[in-house]
């Protein structure tokens, strides 16, 4: 049976609580796509993705009758998502590489010799700013899946919020409200992550 674009917010939520088994259906199918690569930086298979997804629809349905309205319904159901990964993915993580021992991943994100030092006029600033990627050359399926394998690699905070900001389109108010993180934590793991996106890129394109 086929299903329908979501419905207005309230519209959504009213069905929801009745048990409408068609409105769910469509919220599964708009949405649990995204949850899905979203689970994926968490853990370390499509299984388990998978798994992890199907617990938070699981939790959607038990706690729907208690939703208070406080966020979105997207960015509630995608809360329940994101705290059954890191559950998940705690528990799966019984030892820790050398490589993931910095799981925010605070170190330098660029290569420090690309920005002017302290004595510098313009401290910080670029030596030579980053030329902007050819538009055909990013249109292209092997470009496409050199970032999508960057971001695979990522630390789990970079990689959560490269997806729900790049991926998915979420505004930087609801990825922090996904995320329960500020403003601020936002727009430094997206710079960081962005930054080592565009790393793989310019090797990949420097080929």
């Amino acid at each position: 049976m086929g299903t329908q674009p979501l419905e207005d917010e309230a519209q959504l939520l009213s069905a929801l609580k009745a048990g409408d088994e068609r409105a769910f259906m469509t919220m599964v199918n708009e949405w649990g796509p995204a949850m899905l690569r979203l689970a994926r930086a968490h853990v370390a298979t499509q299984a388990v993705a998978e798994e992890v997804v199907q617990e938070a629809w699981v939790g959607v349905l038990r706690g729907i009758d208690r939703f208070e309205g406080r966020s979105s319904l997207k960015t509630w159901a995608f809360r329940i998502l994101v705290n059954n990964a890191k559950t998940r993915g705690v528990r799966e993580a019984r030892s820790v590489p050398f490589s993931s021992a910095d799981p925010d991943g605070d170190g330098p994100s660029v290569d420090p010799d690309r920005f002017r030092g302290s004595d510098d006029r313009w401290p910080g600033h670029w030596t030579t700013p980053p030329a902007p990627f050819p538009e055909e050359a990013l249109l292209e399926r092997e470009t496409r899946d050199v970032a999508l394998e960057a971001i695979s690699t990522l630390p789990p905070r970079q990689r959560e919020i490269v997806t729900l900001r790049d991926i998915e389109g979420f505004s930087s108010e609801e990825a922090c409200n996904t995320l329960d993180i500020s403003e601020t934590n936002q727009r430094v793991l997206l710079h960081r992550a962005r930054s080592k996106v565009r790393q793989a890129l310019e090797a990949h394109l420097d080929q």
